[in-house]
């Protein structure tokens, strides 16, 4: 199956400027800075891409700073200006991909109906911005590699999982209070409410080709299982 790329665009208000935002208040000379800023910053995005592609393609340990600037057609010192080192460059990589996702979640607007539909909103589409696209493979990178690189894991349980998994608290905790969540623990176990994810993005590079999965039809089961079956009329 062919995953859905990522594409890694600089900052929108740099490129803002950059179009003559800021020639207005300063001339020419503030023009040009805006520009090389702008420029700097398409730089250091195409260095993420390109991170993004070796370290997928390599692994962690395998990646090397001289390919990621072949890949992204840049001086191997120009990524000293960006970054000082591989493991700074995969954080960043981490922030730009896979936090803007999980923070969906920490920003959910209060439910005005229930809170299953809430959760079944996120969770599918969160299988379809990571489970068939570069993040998923990014996650089962970590996953993988996290083991050996301690530091690298830490990080991602502190900027990715420990918010996924307050987000995924605080919904269940509002699911019993209104009575749509009779299991009470399930409050002190909210990895359970996101398994289908996880499960679907390992069945994806594992076995796929041998017993294709239906994520969707799978999380709807597996929220039968927590909040009951919906009935129908």
């Amino acid at each position: 199956m062919v995953k859905t790329p990522i594409h890694i665009s600089a900052p929108p208000d740099v490129r803002t400027i950059a179009k003559g935002g800021a020639s207005k208040a300063g001339g020419d000379a503030v023009a040009g800075a805006s520009n090389r800023a702008a420029r700097a910053a398409e730089r250091r995005a195409a260095i993420v891409e390109a991170a993004l592609e070796e370290f997928i393609a390599r692994g962690f340990a395998a990646t090397r700073l001289d390919d990621i600037a072949k890949r992204a057609g840049v001086a191997k010192g120009t990524i000293y200006l960006h970054f000082k080192d591989k493991e700074s460059m995969f954080e960043e990589l981490v922030r730009i991909v896979i936090v803007p996702v999980v923070e969906k979640l920490t920003t959910l607007p209060p439910p005005t109906g229930s809170v299953r539909d809430l959760v079944e909103s996120f969770a599918s589409n969160f299988l379809k911005e990571v489970a068939n696209t570069r993040r998923g493979d990014l996650v089962r990178l970590i996953v993988a590699e996290g083991p050996r690189f301690p530091a690298v894991a830490d990080f991602y349980y502190r900027e990715v999982v420990s918010r996924g998994i307050a987000g995924m608290r605080a919904l269940i905790e509002l699911g019993i209070a209104r009575g749509e969540i009779q299991q009470k623990n399930l409050a002190r176990f909210p990895q359970i409410l996101v398994a289908p994810a996880m499960i679907a993005v390992i069945w994806q590079s594992l076995f796929a080709r041998h017993a294709p999965l239906d994520a969707q039809e799978m999380l709807r089961v597996h929220l039968d299982l927590i909040f009951g079956e919906r009935r129908t009329t």
